[in-house]
């Protein structure tokens, strides 16, 4: 049973600090990837009027944009995290943020839906690289009991770039026109690069590291002997890496749902055409969910610290969670009586995901040592990907077409309610079944 020091103390100077620098610069990277990744769903309008899509192509052709994200991304995450495990946190996370936002930038020079397709493709398969290395820069950096919290703090970037982006690229696509907007937001990921090559060591290289602190970091890590890689098969050989992959695989399409279909959602459902009148609710949305980012670890972290085994604090924490996801299924109903008690569901249920995924992630590296990390978050990443794929096949890509001819997209949203609803409550489930009590592996 694992005890934490208070958790006033684990922001204080005595064991030192820079391990809360360095997550500083994982939160900045992780807002630039879920900038560059939901300008789109805020332009979509823009496009169409641009290339002439009649309403029915455009709900077809963003799914085909959408699928051709995440069928990247899926990909890109399982090389993603080989690539961290093999270079190291320095080098590939400043690769894969380089080639980002190259991508993003590129999505300025597009002419057409096949063009967005591509581009939309080279940025999934690039973004891929920014969990697999922020999770293991957590395990380097932080003290398991720590870790949790740590993930919640950048975790919560993709609650503020997804806020900055309804609060800005709509008045950039109005003011200097859609192509500058992507051109602007893909542009600062190169800042981060230049900061995370100046700033950034492992924690026994860092001189500004003290022993005090240096001896904290490590001071409930198991000891590893090797920095050998591990091959994917000996990977899946564990149940604790599926576990990990299909409570992703489950959870992650609705976080993406949100991202991508939200402003969507506002436009069709409450006649909402404006970029003022639209920017102010969608943002709603990630500012209620950034509490949930930050309190998802902050939970676990108070239940360890109270002598509650890490285990028990993860699976209490995250059926919390879940629970508190299954209002979402209210929130037409809700809507119908005042577009805010909408925001409100919604924003509760993101929050809630922000929550379950500061969680998920580091069960990761709860139950794998170091050395196996990034990969094991890659494989978690690409079944997460791999579902965002399936649900635009099976439902939305074909639900909302249909929808969108007949004038009734209301009940295609209906029913992606209802899956957001039960998603979590399943993926607590069946990782409950496949790891009872998160043993960790021994490679």
């Amino acid at each position: 049973m694992e005890q934490g020091l208070p958790i006033q103390s684990a922001f204080t100077v005595p064991v030192g600090r820079v391990r809360w620098q360095i997550c500083a610069l994982v939160f900045f990277a992780t807002t630039v990837n879920y900038l560059d990744r939901t300008v789109i769903s805020y332009l979509k309008p823009y496009l169409a009027t641009e290339f002439g899509w009649s309403p029915v192509q455009e709900a077809a052709y963003y799914a085909d944009i959408e699928m051709a994200f995440k069928l990247a991304y899926a990909l890109g995450m399982l090389f993603a995290g080989r690539l961290m495990d093999k270079t190291g946190t320095r080098i590939g996370y400043a690769l894969a943020t380089f080639l980002w936002s190259v991508a993003a930038c590129a999505h300025a020079i597009v002419a057409s839906a096949f063009g967005f397709g591509m581009v939309r493709a080279f940025l999934g398969v690039t973004e891929a690289g920014n969990f697999p290395a922020a999770v293991k820069v957590t395990a380097e950096w932080f003290p398991r009991k720590e870790r949790a919290l740590a993930t919640g703090i950048f975790n919560s970037g993709t609650n503020v770039g997804a806020i900055l982006v309804p609060l800005s690229v709509p008045l950039m696509a109005e003011v200097w026109g859609w192509r500058f907007a992507f051109i602007i937001t893909g542009a600062l990921g190169f800042i981060w690069v230049v900061l995370w090559l100046w700033l950034y060591r492992t924690p026994k290289e860092h001189r500004s590291v003290t022993a005090a602190e240096l001896d904290y970091i490590h001071s409930d890590q198991v000891e590893e002997s090797g920095e050998e890689r591990v091959p994917w098969l000996e990977l899946l050989r564990y149940r604790q890496t599926w576990a990990f992959a299909l409570g992703k695989l489950l959870s992650d399409p609705v976080w993406w749902f949100y991202l991508f279909w939200l402003p969507d959602f506002l436009r069709k459902e409450y006649g909402l055409t404006a970029a003022a009148d639209i920017m102010w609710p969608s943002a709603m949305v990630y500012i209620i969910s950034t509490a949930g980012s930050v309190f998802g670890g902050w939970l676990p972290f108070k239940l360890i610290n109270a002598g509650m085994p890490v285990f028990k604090a993860r699976k209490m924490s995250m059926l919390i969670y879940a629970f508190s996801v299954t209002p979402i299924v209210f929130a037409q109903y809700l809507g119908s009586i005042n577009m805010w008690l909408a925001v409100a569901v919604i924003g509760l249920a993101a929050s809630a995901h922000q929550a379950w995924s500061a969680n998920i992630f580091t069960t990761v590296s709860d139950m794998f040592p170091k050395k196996a990390t990034a990969s094991v978050t890659g494989i978690g990443g690409m079944f997460g990907g791999l579902g965002g794929i399936l649900l635009v096949l099976l439902v939305q890509k074909n639900m909302f077409v249909y929808y969108e001819s007949i004038g009734n997209i209301q009940a295609g949203y209906f029913i992606m309610f209802l899956i957001c609803g039960a998603a979590y409550l399943l993926a607590w489930l069946l990782m409950h079944l496949l790891v009872p009590k998160m043993d960790p592996v021994k490679l």
